[in-house]
């Protein structure tokens, strides 16, 4: 095999590589009802303990932290910036993100 070749498949290799990891990131998740209530738990312990808040409106697509409108849990949203979904951020910080939202629960 020359070099010319093995440049190419390494190059194909690398391309389909990305494309598949690229493709399972943008699938959504899949839980039972016992993996979302805990995954909701969770969520609330964060909110308490680590002194977190639920930021609305700055989610990027795939990336929010808990169920909302038309999806069930997290990492499954893929509007990005959707004001019914929320991302966990340190307490205060929420208003100085450009479309950050906290609303009461």
């Amino acid at each position: 095999m020359n070099s010319t070749q093995l440049l190419k498949t390494a190059m194909a290799g690398t391309f389909a590589l990305c494309a598949a990891s690229a493709a399972v990131a943008q699938a959504p998740m899949k839980m039972t009802p016992e993996q979302m209530k805990m995954a909701q738990e969770r969520t609330m312990k964060m909110v308490k303990v680590d002194h977190m808040q639920m930021c609305y409106g700055i989610n990027a697509a795939y990336k929010n932290d808990c169920k909302a409108v038309g999806h069930s849990c997290a990492g499954q949203d893929s509007k990005a910036r959707d004001p019914d979904s929320f991302v966990l951020v340190p307490a205060g910080l929420c208003g100085k993100i450009d479309g950050g939202v906290v609303k009461s629960m």
